[in-house]
């Protein structure tokens, strides 16, 4: 008899083992899945944020040179930041670097990509900044006011980023 209730208090030790191992798994499963949750919506977030610095000009009114030189300047600086290259010409949503955000600008005096010039290590006063505000306001007189542009953006469909944004010349 003494050996049959040592076997069950044996088997209760083993039972409430496994019980606390059980939930030691669960809580560890469901505290990985809260964090990666939790993990995948900071990125979104980040992302949205991003995008909102570009997106917002889309549709608003009264959106002028100066406005698109902030938009070229931010884009200059994220690629600054993520050390990409210039990238020639009009980039798509599946060219890489990733990362890249282009400005472009139509109007009847230039129709290209605006950015400051730089290498992967310095940023250059080289810019064409100058020349478009400047002849974008040379015929600015009392009875006028600035040339304003419509703004097109393009986002990614792989990194749900921003690669590209047009102004267009209204």
């Amino acid at each position: 008899m003494e050996n049959a209730s040592k076997a069950l208090i044996m088997a209760a030790g083993v039972l409430i083992g496994v019980l606390i191992l059980s939930l030691a798994v669960y809580l560890f499963t469901t505290f990985g899945a809260t964090s990666a949750e939790l993990h995948r919506q900071n990125d979104a977030n980040r992302i949205n944020q991003f995008n909102t610095q570009f997106t917002s000009y889309e549709g608003k009114q009264g959106i002028t040179i100066y406005d698109v030189i902030t938009i070229a300047n931010l884009a200059t600086e994220n690629n600054i930041y993520y050390e990409l290259p210039k990238v020639q010409g009009v980039i798509s949503n599946n060219n890489y670097p990733e990362f890249y955000v282009q400005v472009n600008l139509k109007n009847d005096k230039y129709n290209g990509p605006i950015e400051k010039a730089y290498d992967q290590n310095t940023i250059n006063n080289k810019t064409n900044y100058d020349e478009i505000i400047l002849n974008d306001t040379q015929k600015i007189t009392e009875n006028t006011s600035l040339k304003e542009y419509n703004c097109k953006t393009y986002t990614s469909n792989i990194t749900q980023r921003v690669y590209r944004v047009d102004f267009t010349e209204k």
